[in-house]
């Protein structure tokens, strides 16, 4: 795992955050997923730096890699 990402329980319950912040991945890749740019997601979080960014992404897709998720897909 980068070493931008912490998961530690006493923060956001676990959930991924930017380390050092209460900036969650989920945030960061859900923001991307909308359409908003980096210069826009560094403008709402002015205590993360494009790196975190690209941090944030690269979680996610490791996330994606693994073969068994932790919930029920569904086939469309």
């Amino acid at each position: 795992m980068d070493t931008r990402i912490e998961i530690n329980p006493k923060v956001c319950h676990g959930k991924p955050v930017i380390k050092g912040t209460r900036v969650l991945v989920s945030n960061i890749l859900g923001a991307l997923g909308a359409g908003d740019s980096v210069e826009e997601i560094l403008e709402d979080y002015p205590n993360i730096k494009r790196e975190d960014i690209k941090a944030a992404l690269t979680f996610g897709s490791q996330l994606a890699q693994f073969e068994e998720l932790p919930y029920e897909a569904t086939v469309l």
